[in-house]
């Protein structure tokens, strides 16, 4: 395939499609309940912004976290100044909108109003707001016991000016760049996203006008911008300067996702160069079929997260792998891998989470994918979703040489929320035709 055609069909694939008009009527039913109890009006889908990836036009297939802020009558300002403001007014929103859903989860998370929704895989954040003369808002903050100032008409008028002088390809990246975050588990947020798909534009010129045949060295050098910036705890977010603050390193992630641009960029015009540019942006880029492929001998097992849940990274998690050999004391994969100590076949594998930043209760699913041609040639590819062997633990067997790779994810609400995945090269070939691995 040609890179425009890559590219044509991964943006294609990304769009949020039909979820957009599930959005529209849970956002209208919120505000009408809303303006019903606030301005007296039956029906008035009115004082709404639309904020986060959704309002800025960045969003992807499989957004999870919708931002809205419903703009509060300025009349009832004065009633709700004190330090117990803040949290009577989301209260009384929480309130609110459990007549319209008493069989929804709904709770006060500090400055929003959380409104988890069961059947469509996402939520609602509902923030009220005061609009300020400069057009800002006041809204609520129950750890602070005071009203804070935001400025998301500043964020979006940004994206805007930007995605408007480089010919629509800000948002093209930016909806890009959460694609990879959600292949990799790169734990940012959409704002953080758009503050570094936003610098990226101004520090350079070279792709204000580019089409999608110049994306494969458009991702490439931002990846490349990516991995050289300094570590800091925060940046300052797009046209309103706040904070936005870094949850997680993601130079490393960055710096691996160059290299594959490049080796990608090497393959131009070849089946596997649109492999290669999966393992940067996922199952969205389409594959290429050949008649090599068409006429394989062994069967492709192999399944993918995103057909089973929506995927939207926005937390972290680590898995590593314990090597086990009898009369040896078990060793970390990573910590091997770092010292060059080779992996050899005949050893028991134990996978379990090191850390992970997602609260329970959630659910844990794990993929393990053999490759290479002992894994064609003995036809055992795997790659199926499957759960853990015990809780927390997923237990495998080294059987065979060559490259094979083990994921976990990590599913809250119906959503992916973090993944992550090991590497594992095993070195030398063992007589065990009974294991799996």
């Amino acid at each position: 395939m040609k890179t425009s055609e890559i590219f044509d069909a991964l943006l294609a694939n990304l769009k949020v499609g039909e979820t957009a008009a599930l959005v529209a009527t849970r956002r209208d039913e919120i505000v009408k309940r809303l303006n019903k109890d606030f301005r007296s009006k039956d029906s008035c889908t009115d004082y709404k912004l639309m904020i986060g990836s959704f309002g800025r036009h960045t969003a992807i297939k499989g957004v999870s976290d919708l931002d809205m802020i419903f703009i509060l009558p300025a009349g009832i300002r004065s009633g709700y100044a004190d330090e117990t403001g803040p949290r009577r007014m989301l209260d009384r929103v929480r309130d609110d909108l459990k007549v319209t859903y008493p069989n929804t989860e709904i709770r006060v998370d500090q400055c929003v109003v959380r409104v988890q929704f069961a059947t469509n895989a996402f939520k609602f954040e509902v923030q009220p707001a005061f609009e300020n003369a400069d057009g800002s808002f006041a809204y609520p903050d129950t750890k602070a016991k005071d009203w804070k100032v935001t400025k998301p008409r500043e964020e979006i008028h940004a994206i805007r000016e930007c995605n408007d002088r480089t010919s629509t390809n800000t948002r093209h990246l930016a909806r890009m760049v959460r694609s990879w975050k959600n292949e990799n588990g790169v734990n940012m947020n959409g704002l953080l996203i758009d503050t570094l798909v936003h610098n990226f534009f101004d520090q350079t010129s070279d792709y204000d006008a580019a089409s999608t045949g110049s994306f494969d060295r458009m991702a490439r050098d931002f990846f490349e911008f990516l991995q050289d910036e300094p570590e800091q705890d925060y940046y300052l977010a797009l046209g309103s300067r706040q904070r936005v603050h870094v949850k997680a390193k993601f130079q490393s992630k960055a710096k691996k996702a160059y290299n594959r641009c490049l080796e990608a960029i090497d393959l131009e015009g070849k089946p596997s160069a649109n492999r290669k540019w999966r393992e940067v942006f996922g199952t969205s880029v389409p594959l290429a079929t050949t008649t090599k492929e068409s006429s394989k001998s062994f069967t492709d097992t192999e399944e993918f997260i995103e057909d089973r849940f929506p995927v939207d990274v926005t937390a972290s998690v680590s898995i590593d792998c314990e090597v086990i050999q009898n009369g040896f004391r078990p060793m970390s994969l990573r910590t091997m891998r770092r010292n060059g100590f080779p992996l050899k076949a005949d050893r028991s594998l134990r996978f379990a989470v090191l850390s992970c930043s997602v609260p329970p209760p959630y659910e844990l699913k794990w993929k393990v994918l053999n490759t290479g041609p002992q894994a064609e040639a003995r036809n055992m590819i795997r790659g199926q979703i499957v759960d853990s062997s015990k809780p927390g633990v997923r237990i495998e067997h080294s059987d065979f040489k060559g490259e094979h790779v083990v994921e976990c994810y990590i599913v809250k609400d119906g959503v992916v929320v973090a993944r992550d995945r090991i590497e594992v090269p095993i070195s030398n070939t063992a007589a065990k035709p009974e294991s799996q691995y």
